[in-house]
Order: C-alpha cells, then structure tokens, then sequence
C-alpha cells in the first residue's frame, strides 16, 4: 500500500515539474517560432518575387522566339512567293514566245500554201509554153528539111563530123606544143626528180647514222636533265658533243651526233645521271669521264674478243683497240668491224684456194681499214696511214704491202695484196652493202670540227644538228670576249670560201672561264 502511494506521489510530482517546466520555458518557445514564422514568409516572398521574375524572362524569351521564328516564316514566304512570281512571268514569257512561233507558223504555212499554188500555176503555164515549143520546133525542122533537102539525122551527123575533125586538128596541135615542152623540161624535171629521190632516201639513212633515242621513265625528268636555264644540257652537250633534243615525244630524248662513239658515251652518261638521281654540271663531267673510260675499256674488250674469234694472235695492244674502236665506225653506211670481219674471212677463204697462208690473209683483212679509226685525223689517205700504223707496230712486211695497196695507191709486191683489195670490193661493192651519201656527210662534219680546231686557243669544237651548228669551246685565258668574236666571224668566212654545204651553218663560240680550288 505504502507502495502505491509512493507511485501516485511521483507521478503527480513528475507532473507538476513538467507543468512547472513548460511555464518556464513557454515564452522563450514562443518567440522562436514566431521568428520562424516570419523567416518562412520571407522565403516565400522572395520565392514568390523570383518565381514572377524568372516567370517574366520566360515569356520575353518566348516572346521573342515567336517574333523570330515568325520572321523567318515570313521571309521564307516572300521569297517563295517571289520565286513563284519570277516562275509565272517565265512561264508568261514562254507561253507568249510560244503564241508569237505559232503566228509565225501559221503565217509561213499560208506563204507555202500561196507559193505551192503559184507554182503549179506556173508549171501549168510552163507546160503549155513547151508543148507550143515542140510544135514550133517540128514546123521550124520541116521548113529547113525541104529547103536543104537534108532530114535532121543526116544534118546531125554531118555536123558531129565536121565538130570531130576541128577537135581533132586542134587536138593535135595541143599535143605538139605539149611535147615540145615536155622535150625542153624533160631532162630538168628528170634530174629534179632523182635529186628528191636521193635526199628522201639519204635522209633516212642519216637519221639512222645520227640519231639514237633515249628512254625515260616519267617527262618530269626532262626538266631535271635540262636544269635551270638549260645549265645541266649544256654542261651535257658540251662535255660529249652531242646535241640533245628535248621535245613533246612522250618518255623519250633524242641523242644527235654523227659520231657513233660521242653518242653512246651521251647515252651511257645520261642513263647513269637518270639512275643515280644527282644531276648538275660538276656531276656531269665527272660521269662523262667515267664513262669515257668504261667505253675505252670496252672498246678493247671488243678488239680482244674480235681476235679470237678470228683465230688471230700477237696483236699489238694497241692495234687491237682500234679493232674495238670499229664497231663505233661505219664506212659508207657499212659497220666497219663488220666488214673488216668479213674481208678477213673472205681472204682466209680466197688464200686457202690460191695455196697461200690463210692466217696471214686474214691477218691482213682485218686490219686493211685501221687507217678509218686513228685518234686524231691524218692528212693521209686511210691505205696509207694504216699501212704506216701497221709498220709502227711491227707487223709483217706482206701484211703491211696488202694494207696500202688495196686501194692502188702503192704497188703491190706480194700475192695477199690484191686478194685484200678483191675481198674489199666483194664486201663493199655488193649492192645494198654502202651508203656513199652517209660517207659524205659525216666526213664534212668532221671536216668542219678540224677546220674549227686548227685555230689557236679552241679547246674543242663539236658540230651539231646535222652540220647546220658549230659549236667551238675556247680557253678563256688565250681567248678574249673580243677575240671570241673575231674567231667566230673568221671561222665562219673560211667555211664560206673552203667548204661546200647545204643551206649556212651557225657557228657559236663558247669562252668560259672557271674558278676551282680545293678546301683540304
């Protein structure tokens, strides 16, 4: 019981604390929610202020939009409804070209109509005309056959004969004028025309002789092997002597010299220029160099292999270069080596048959046109030359006889002589063997080279173009501006004077002066 009232007790004093507690703390409470309260109605307020605000923005950014996207409508419209009008005029345009052909269509279907019917009023007119013709013309032969007592047939023919014999008269009188004139003009038109015969074919055998093509892979290359302002094609043309010709033929260069050995040392320099990539004038002459001694060196490869396929042997070194030397010469359109083979082997043959010595025949064959390839050009005769060639290089007395006597210009002394000289005709003389036209005109080119050389102070000179330039390198220490002049207008008046050639030659003399040294 005790227990229970001390419960009851508690609680109701727990109450009272807490009655007690909340009048204490009742008007602190109070102010703080209504500080609360007015906080959260400014929140609102200013929430309420940025709403409308924001709300605000909205409707301008709308409203503009609208404004924007009702513009473009509308200028999208104009210029549709603009393009619409510029379609209907056109069509407008069209439409009245089209009515105004139309009227004229009509107005040349009436003209046609009025000339068709004008026409056949005119046949009809033209009709009736002949047929009162006819009859006039029927009384008018009646007439004259009762007053010439002669019927329109036999009239006809009396006439047809007597026109068959004026034409006759005045056909044979044509005819003697014509040969009378054809007898004056004869000979004259006969020579003109073997002379363009000649020079048709002698062309063609000069391009042949003087002309080798080069081969490249893109046209962009021509432009690298001409350089700039030409130096890289004239250190080329000057360092070989060949002219180059740099055209519209697609990938390929023509290489002009009437010198075979000039033109494939151009051809081997050029290849090596074009492999290797580096072209420029020092480059140049240094690959014109090598390749001039490469040719050398194959040159006596050609002579060495020569003989022994000959069966010959104990050449001098020498003599047998100027074997190799032949392949790079021709005679008369005829490839010297190749003839020179061939009178060897004709000799042994012929010599064979006569019971001679047929190594020494053939000896003596190969060797009867060395004379054709010295390095500088005798003022003797080539039988004679090579005849002297021979004995400078010890070779027997009968083979050195038979060299200078194949062309009579010494007597012959042994047996292989004149079996040298028929070898020579049989190989030469053949017809379709020589081009005595080729001959000619490579023996002027170098005619020209030699007359240019004998001047003081040339270094070289190198005829080009098929003999129509001469091109003349001098030294720039002997040779002077004025000087250079000078010699071009001598050399060029002594060619006038000593040389006979088609057409004039251009005679350019080059001076150059150089500056090398070496930083070592």
């Amino acid at each position: 019981m005790d227990i229970v009232i001390a419960i009851i007790t508690f609680i109701v004093g727990g109450a009272a604390g807490a009655f007690a507690i909340n009048m204490v703390l009742k008007p602190k409470h109070q102010h703080l929610l209504e500080e609360a309260e007015q906080k959260k109605k400014q929140i609102i307020s200013q929430a309420e202020g940025e709403g409308e605000r924001f709300k605000k923005e909205k409707e301008l950014q709308a409203k503009e939009r609208f404004l924007q996207l009702k513009s473009e409508h509308e200028k999208s419209i104009n210029q549709r409804n603009s393009e619409v009008a510029e379609k209907e005029i056109r069509l407008k345009e069209k439409d009245s070209r089209v009515n105004k052909q139309l009227d004229d269509l009509k107005s040349k279907e009436a003209e046609v109509t009025a000339i068709k019917e004008h026409m056949s009023t005119q046949l009809e007119i033209v009709k009736k005309r002949q047929e009162e013709y006819d009859i006039y013309h029927k009384k008018q032969v009646e007439q004259l056959e009762k007053i010439s007592s002669l019927s329109a047939e036999d009239a006809k023919n009396q006439l047809m004969e007597t026109l068959k014999a004026e034409a006759r008269t005045e056909a044979m009188s044509h005819i003697k004028e014509i040969m009378d004139e054809a007898k004056l003009t004869a000979n004259k038109e006969a020579k003109k025309i073997i002379i363009q015969t000649i020079q048709r074919v002698a062309t063609e055998h000069a391009i042949e002789n003087a002309v080798s093509s080069f081969h490249i892979e893109n046209d962009e290359m021509k432009g690298r092997i001409i350089g700039r302002e030409g130096r890289n094609i004239r250190a080329l043309e000057s360092a070989t002597g060949v002219e180059i010709i740099v055209d519209d033929t697609p990938e390929t260069i023509i290489l002009s010299c009437f010198d075979p050995v000039r033109r494939e040392i151009a051809r081997l320099a050029l290849h090596q220029l074009v492999q290797d990539g580096r072209i420029h004038p020092a480059r140049i002459e240094e690959i014109v160099e090598k390749v001039k001694k490469q040719i050398e060196d194959e040159i006596v490869e050609i002579g060495k292999r020569t003989t022994v396929e000959l069966g010959i042997h104990g050449l001098h070194p020498e003599l047998i270069r100027m074997v190799g030397r032949m392949k790079y010469r021709s005679s008369y359109g005829q490839n010297l080596l190749h003839h020179s083979k061939e009178v060897a082997n004709l000799c042994a043959i012929m010599a064979s048959e006569l019971g001679l010595n047929p190594k020494v025949a053939k000896r003596a064959g190969l060797l009867h046109d060395i004379g054709k390839v010295p390095d500088e050009e005798p003022e003797l005769p080539h039988a004679i030359y090579g005849m002297k060639l021979a004995e400078k290089f010890k070779e027997k007395p009968e083979i050195c006889n038979a060299i200078g006597a194949h062309h009579d210009e010494i007597e012959m002394t042994t047996l292989y002589s004149p079996i040298i000289q028929v070898c020579d005709a049989i190989s030469g003389a053949r017809p379709g063997a020589r081009r005595e036209v080729i001959e000619s005109y490579m023996k002027r080119l170098k005619d020209l080279e030699s007359l240019a050389m004998s001047y003081p102070g040339v270094l070289s000179s190198y005829a080009i173009q098929a003999g129509r330039e001469l091109r003349i390198m001098v030294e720039s220490e002997k040779v002077s501006d004025t000087e250079a002049d000078k010699l071009s207008f001598d050399i060029s008046q002594k060619i006038q004077t000593e040389m006979t050639y088609p057409g004039q030659i251009k005679i350019t003399v080059i001076r150059e002066k150089r500056a090398v040294n070496y930083a070592k």
